[in-house]
């Protein structure tokens, strides 16, 4: 089930706003208000509104509790640009664009299908990495594999002229 909120026309660069959204986006609901809290940018307290807007949505029209829901997707939108112009020298003059962003927030609910699903992946990451470490301790320590890497790298390295390397494009050594 998703709930969602909009925000229209908000008077702030989509580009200033995605660095926000970027900080909240997969996270669940609580965590994702503090981080919003404690943000220092302008866009952060309108995206708290909109956070808690569609929190309320959620309570009022689909009876969920707050702490089951994550924000599973949020887009932030170029919106109308306000033209306006800066006389120049000469009586030229630049345009100035005001850029405003639209804001789509939407939450899901964490199920009980998902939360196995995410603990399968972490237990799957670990076995994973012990698995590599007893790999390591048969062939022998990390030193010894990264000076194998090392002798790798040196026999792919592309070589020109007198056996040196290229460094710059437009001289040769």
């Amino acid at each position: 089930m998703e709930i969602r909120a909009k925000l229209s026309n908000l008077r702030i660069a989509p580009r200033k706003v995605r660095l926000v959204a970027d900080a909240i986006r997969g996270k669940g609901v609580k965590e994702a208000q503090a981080v919003l809290r404690f943000t220092v940018k302008k866009s952060s307290l309108p995206m708290e509104k909109l956070l808690n807007s569609a929190i309320a949505n959620a309570k009022n029209n689909f009876q969920t509790e707050s702490d089951n829901l994550f924000i599973s997707k949020i887009t932030v939108d170029e919106g109308a640009k306000y033209k306006r112009w800066m006389p120049r020298a000469r009586g030229s003059a630049s345009e100035i664009q005001k850029k405003t962003s639209h804001i789509t927030l939407i939450l899901d609910e964490v199920s009980k299908s998902k939360r196995k699903k995410e603990n399968a992946k972490k237990t799957k990451k670990a076995a994973e990495s012990i698995d590599v470490a007893e790999e390591i301790k048969k062939t022998g320590t990390a030193k010894e594999i990264k000076r194998e890497w090392k002798d790798v790298k040196k026999m792919e390295a592309p070589k020109t002229g007198k056996g040196m390397r290229k460094f710059f494009q437009r001289k040769a050594i």
